[in-house]
């Protein structure tokens, strides 16, 4: 196992410069979700230079591609990326700078492509030294709903053949370079998408007794649905219920006829999700009426809550522990985001874990699905290596 290690090791650093102006040229080429079509083919493009079997148009622009070691079907462990960019105008001055104004890949999905595809290099160059079949998944639409996941997954991404189990990587720039962080059991939240219009009579700013006013009605809407999950989520179950969108299109002297306010509710909980949904809609409803006007609510179910398979997550951290030493593995806390993974954790044993990006040295601090969003690019050795070492301990057992 040691000269094995020893090996992946010295290949992630060889491959390094490859598979950092791959990244670049990505990260300057993004695209949206389901428009992932020259990423998809830049992707066949490596995949076919390195001799790998795949198919594509899976779910529009996805691709599934396999690698076989001895006896294929002895075991198959999945790998899984996603492709897709973000509405954000890049800000940073940089080679590799977005080339599409107004997209970018603000949430490390270029990370994620590099990263798989350079952990495919690496199991090519050993695939005579493990048995069973990798699956690579290249996925569209992580960032929008209702996600790429389940539609591959309705077009059958976990059979033929079929997955054991799914390892998922996504960075995180909270999380130094050189260090991993994962968290067994529920990690992430389900997400859904709250719609609510209040229908009430506008008219004169200065005459408010002639009118219904919305904006008023929707204020109390607003706080009061605050309260429903600070007085009805059990303790046990961390449940958030946030509005980031209030739109009453009036004027200083005009009370418009409508208004619309749009948020977000998570949960880990599918029975407190569904009872929370119904609450919301009775509660808004109840108070537009209350108030002289009419509402109505609209909830879009979004991702289920993603949970990370205790024994596979287990094998991981160990696996990591031994491939990068024990003090760069650290154990994570729940978040209130939510990942598309979450359909994949909900049907086979899954393990999603964070790959740390942040260098402060070098001012690499920025969050999430920011302008100035960037990487050390060190981490590419760690994500690609790190990935190629857990498939060849899943596939040595």
């Amino acid at each position: 196992m040691n000269a094995i290690k020893d090996k992946i090791k010295k290949t992630a650093a060889k491959f390094l410069p490859e598979i950092i102006a791959i990244r670049r040229h990505i990260h300057a080429n993004p695209e949206l979700a389901f428009e992932e079509f020259k990423t998809s083919q830049f992707i066949i493009s490596n995949l076919e230079a390195m001799g790998i079997s795949h198919q594509n148009n899976i779910a529009k622009t996805g691709i599934v591609a396999l690698i076989e070691g001895k006896n294929p079907l002895s075991k198959v462990t999945m790998l899984r990326a996603d492709m897709d960019a973000l509405t954000i105008n890049e800000e940073n001055e940089v080679d590799y700078k977005s080339l599409n104004k107004g997209v970018m890949h603000a949430c490390g999905h270029d990370v994620h492509i590099a990263s798989l595809l350079g952990a495919a290099k690496i199991l090519m160059e050993l695939r005579n030294e493990f048995s069973g079949t990798v699956k690579l998944i290249f996925q569209p639409s992580e960032e929008k709903f209702p996600g790429g996941a389940l539609q591959m997954i309705k077009e059958g991404v976990l059979d033929n053949p079929k997955a054991n189990n799914i390892i998922g990587q996504h960075v995180l720039p909270t999380l130094e370079v050189g260090k991993i962080g994962l968290k067994t059991g529920k990690y992430m939240a389900s997400t859904d998408e709250v719609y609510i219009t209040i229908y009430g009579k506008g008219g004169h700013g200065a005459t408010p007794e002639l009118n219904i006013d919305p904006v008023i009605i929707a204020s109390h809407i607003v706080v009061a649905l605050q309260q429903l999950v600070s007085r009805n989520a059990m303790p046990s179950v961390p449940s958030v219920l946030s509005f980031g969108r209030f739109i009453a299109n009036g004027r200083t002297n005009i009370i418009p006829d409508e208004v619309k306010i749009e948020g977000t509710f998570r949960t880990f909980d599918e029975v407190w999700r569904s009872d929370a949904h119904k609450k919301i809609t009775k509660m808004a409803s109840l108070i537009a009426e209350s108030m002289g006007a009419a509402c109505d609510v609209r909830i879009d179910k979004g991702y289920p809550f993603l949970v990370n398979d205790i024994a596979l997550t287990l094998k991981v951290k160990e696996y990591a522990i031994d491939f990068l030493g024990e003090e760069n593995v650290e154990d994570l806390d729940l978040r209130m985001t939510a990942e598309d993974f979450a359909y994949y954790s909900q049907q086979i044993p899954a393990c999603f874990y964070r790959l740390g990006i942040r260098n402060e040295k070098k001012g690499i601090t920025s969050n999430l699905h920011t302008s100035t969003f960037d990487i050390d690019e060190n981490a590419l050795e760690i994500g690609m290596g790190l990935m190629a070492w857990i498939t060849f301990r899943e596939l040595s057992l």
